[in-house]
């Protein structure tokens, strides 16, 4: 393999840097008002379920671990929920017969012209009388960059290569699960332009898929799990193309500079490359995106995702005296548009 490779988490904070604690005070562990709103609009969702070694009994070794993404779709207001619960039809999942009871569950909702996405995090509760249960038990809003540099919501009707190859080199946007040692899934948006996102390079015993980082909301859960455990999952998208690539593998950091060059966009190399061991890539369609119907884009969503940040912001139980004046701070009149513009200035300087 090309080195040299992170295996530390103090060897990923060298590369890219501790996550500032104002990451975390967007987290709420329910479903607010807000997120319901979202929810009710959104016709896409990518979920992730998950489990470890330890989860799925001794002789499976507790380095093991199973990641499995899918997704799922329909009208706007497919799944549906309250406080800390979470419901999906399971006939809507691309993939019904992958969720059981206890697993760890990963979500993101995308709302039809939105950058921003909602992540919804948890455990599988249930799954009866055709619907899946999710107790909730984490929920944000992620920053727009990865739908930004994807162009997901400027995309028209495509026919996708036919094969994983060209397909890879085509996709535009990623869903990467991972799962932490300690069985909790993450499921997290990429996004880049054709070419940029994701290349597939065959070799004499395995396929190998790399991708880069890129910035983001600085919480780089996903790649933490990798260093921990490196089993992952992915769905790769051709914006307006109803097919995917369905990848499972397992994953390494890399710092290689020739790997990270490879990657380079607007003059910018990647402080990461990621370098995945394909296990299995297959090629289909989407009944989910299928039916969400998402390009060309027809009416945009009314939701204003700063204002979702700002209440979720408020909402946070953290304590401390830097959680309380960040509150305090955003207490006053105008917040929304500050927080607005905020973001706006982050998206156009900080895209790579």
């Amino acid at each position: 393999m090309s080195g040299p490779f992170i295996d530390t988490i103090a060897g990923l904070e060298a590369v890219i840097g501790q996550t500032p604690p104002q990451m975390f005070l967007k987290d709420i562990d329910h479903l607010d008002a807000g997120a319901l709103r979202w929810i009710g609009q959104s016709p896409l969702m990518f979920a992730t379920f998950a489990e470890t070694g330890a989860e799925m009994g001794a002789e499976m070794g507790e380095d093991a671990a199973c990641v499995r993404v899918t997704l799922a779709g329909g009208s706007a207001g497919f799944a549906a929920g309250e406080g800390k619960a979470l419901r999906v039809p399971l006939d809507l999942l691309d993939d019904p017969g992958l969720p059981r009871p206890g697993q760890s569950f990963g979500s993101l909702f995308l709302l039809p012209g939105i950058g921003e996405t909602l992540r919804v995090n948890g455990r599988v509760r249930a799954v009866a009388d055709g619907v899946l249960h999710v107790a909730v038990e984490e929920c944000y809003g992620h920053c727009a960059k990865a739908l930004i540099r994807s162009r997901l919501w400027s995309a028209e009707p495509v026919t996708a290569a036919d094969e994983a190859a060209g397909f890879v080199a085509e996709s535009r946007f990623l869903a990467l699960a991972t799962v932490s040692r300690e069985g909790r899934a993450d499921l997290s948006p990429k996004g880049d332009p054709a070419g940029s996102l994701a290349r597939l390079d065959a070799g004499d015993r395995e396929d190998v898929l790399w991708f880069a980082d890129r910035p983001g909301n600085r919480r780089v859960d996903s790649f933490r799990n990798i260093v921990q455990q490196p089993a992952l999952a992915m769905a790769l998208l051709v914006p307006g193309s109803t097919r995917v690539a369905m990848v499972q593998g397992r994953a390494a950091l890399s710092t290689d500079e020739a790997e990270r060059a490879r990657f380079a966009v607007q003059g910018k190399v990647p402080a990461l490359a990621v370098r995945v061991e394909v296990e299995e890539i297959v090629l289909r369609t989407s009944a989910a995106l299928e039916r969400a119907g998402l390009w060309p884009l027809g009416t945009s969503s009314d939701i204003d995702p700063a204002r979702l940040f700002l209440d979720h912001i408020k909402l946070n139980r953290t304590k401390g005296l830097a959680a309380k004046l960040a509150r305090a701070s955003l207490s006053v009149p105008g917040a929304s548009e500050m927080v607005k513009k905020g973001l706006a200035q982050d998206y156009k300087d900080n895209l790579y």
